[in-house]
């Protein structure tokens, strides 16, 4: 648990709920089970969820969200968590909280007859939907976050290969990285990004892309983050889904190589991170590192 862990219960939901929006009084409020590191989610009723941010860092998000997402789902033909209403903090709770729509559908690795081309053509298309979004005001990415350079994260990622061990093949490692760093920096303009396209948060129903949750990473800078993807969110063995996913978004072999970086760079700072407290986190990891060696023939 980290030490700016707030947890939160059912229980507190309710009461705040009541305190500071009494028509959903007596609503059922139960947890959702899907694991998150910086807010505990909650059903409330049928049609609503409540965001309660858990750590410091994911306080600003119910505002930021409030503020951008009506913008961003105007541009995109999937669904967005836009905030019905945002809550306040208590002396027993410290954080500024939001009401979203419950986004019915499931992730993608729970789909058992997925089209994966047509998934991928659907996520593509997303990603390049939001290209497009104007982003005048929008909150820069800031030197380090994804969607800067890729060379803010040099010393990381050099200091989690040390850390993983044996855990990892370090001397791949180093030379994917390398690899990923010898790409041109991006010089366009900025672009609206997710930068957190995990399959965790994509929803499918009814055979097609529907939602695309979580936006904590929302920002303006360059697009490569958002090619994550390809080589964590689409079946790996369907290379015809990759290949969609590609030709749609486009883009030259110095973006997918930056795009590559952010895949790695956050895979290889999980694994020693999350070894102990979210093994399955670690794991992730060391998956999505094989993938990019795979990529790369190394």
């Amino acid at each position: 648990m980290h030490a700016d862990d707030h947890p939160v219960t059912a229980d507190q939901v309710a009461r705040l709920l009541a305190q500071q929006f009494p028509e959903h009084t007596g609503a059922p409020v139960r947890p959702v089970e899907e694991f998150g590191t910086d807010h505990c989610l909650f059903r409330v009723g049928e049609h609503l969820v409540a965001r309660m941010p858990r750590v410091s860092w994911a306080a600003e998000q119910a505002q930021r969200d409030a503020t951008w997402l009506p913008l961003i789902a105007r541009h995109l033909d999937v669904a967005v968590p836009v905030p019905l209403a945002l809550g306040e903090p208590d002396a027993e709770y410290p954080f500024a909280w939001s009401l979203v729509p419950w986004m019915p559908g499931s992730t993608p690795d729970r789909v058992s007859d997925l089209d994966a081309v047509r998934f991928a053509q659907d996520l593509g298309r997303t990603v390049v939907a939001l290209r497009d979004v104007p982003t005048d005001g929008g909150p820069a990415k800031q030197p380090g976050e994804r969607g800067s350079s890729l060379a803010h994260w040099d010393d990381d990622v050099e200091a989690a290969i040390t850390a993983a061990g044996d855990r990892i093949d370090g001397a791949r490692a180093r030379r994917a990285w390398a690899h990923c760093r010898e790409a041109d920096e991006h010089t366009g303009p900025p672009s609206w990004l997710h930068a957190d396209l995990m399959l965790g948060n994509l929803l499918v129903d009814d055979g097609r892309l529907s939602a695309v949750i979580d936006w904590g990473g929302l920002g303006v800078g360059e697009l490569a983050p958002d090619l994550l993807p390809y080589w964590t969110s689409l079946p790996w063995e369907e290379p015809r889904a990759r290949a969609a996913f590609r030709e749609v978004v486009g883009g030259d072999e110095a973006m997918w190589r930056r795009g590559r970086g952010w895949a790695l760079g956050p895979a290889l700072t999980g694994i020693p991170y999350y070894w102990e407290s979210v093994p399955a986190f670690a794991e992730r990891g060391r998956r999505t590192l094989a993938r990019v060696l795979e990529d790369l023939g190394l």
